[in-house]
């Protein structure tokens, strides 16, 4: 299979997993699908969906390293800025239907509870990564950008967490989305970067219990 057919076919997934659960929750918007509380339907499918895509966005560097192919890196962003859509929509809809846009209560709920003090902070994460999210803020910031978009890393976590505090009875489903997260971070530490930090000390460390009269550790004339 050729780069630019890899390519295509990813930026379709890429898209359709952005666009594809948007027109359902249209649709069961119109045709009353949303079930008995459909503004709980709305934030958890809002959500979830925001949740999934930033996994799918974290996963693109494990992929290449593991496949390969570049083309993971050529879809990041679109994968990325859904993520951020999705997240968009999860604040608003609790922000219109739970809140009805008051500030006071928005301001109540981000102190006393933790679990919408964590979702807030992560969609603040979030927000300079979008913004910046051009290649023409790319070259603007330089190295900069690089350092500033690792900030998916917290949002990510805080992300997870903000839905495991959330869920009150089975936990199950966003423990594995926590799992998957540490898995997908634990794949970008420099494995070899660290196993010779730890070899290094042990390896240029003399050994004092070795004889002097050993012609190994002579000095060379």
């Amino acid at each position: 299979m050729s780069s630019s057919v890899r390519l295509w076919i990813l930026r379709i997934a890429a898209w359709s997993a952005g666009i594809a659960p948007l027109l359902w929750l249209i649709y069961a918007a119109f045709t009353a699908h949303l079930g008995a509380n459909p503004v709980e339907y709305l934030e958890h499918q809002t959500g979830q969906r925001a949740l999934q895509l930033l996994l799918a966005t974290l996963a693109m560097t494990p992929l290449r390293r593991i496949t390969g192919w570049t083309e993971w890196i050529r879809v990041r962003r679109v994968l990325g800025l859904w993520a951020y859509a999705y997240v968009c929509l999860h604040f608003s809809t609790y922000l219109v239907f739970d809140l009805e846009l008051s500030p006071a209560q928005l301001g109540a709920d981000l102190i006393k509870r933790t679990y919408i003090t964590l979702g807030f902070a992560a969609w603040l994460l979030l927000l300079p990564l979008a913004l910046t999210s051009t290649k023409g803020w790319q070259r603007r910031l330089k190295r900069r950008w690089q350092a500033l978009h690792k900030l998916i890393y917290p949002a990510a976590l805080l992300g997870a967490i903000h839905f495991i505090w959330l869920v009150k009875a089975d936990e199950r489903e966003p423990l594995i989305y926590l799992c998957i997260l540490l898995v997908l971070l634990a794949l970008r530490l420099p494995v070899d970067t660290i196993r010779r930090a730890i070899l290094r000390p042990r390896s240029s460390t003399p050994d004092s219990h070795a004889d002097p009269r050993d012609p190994t550790i002579q000095p060379r004339a």
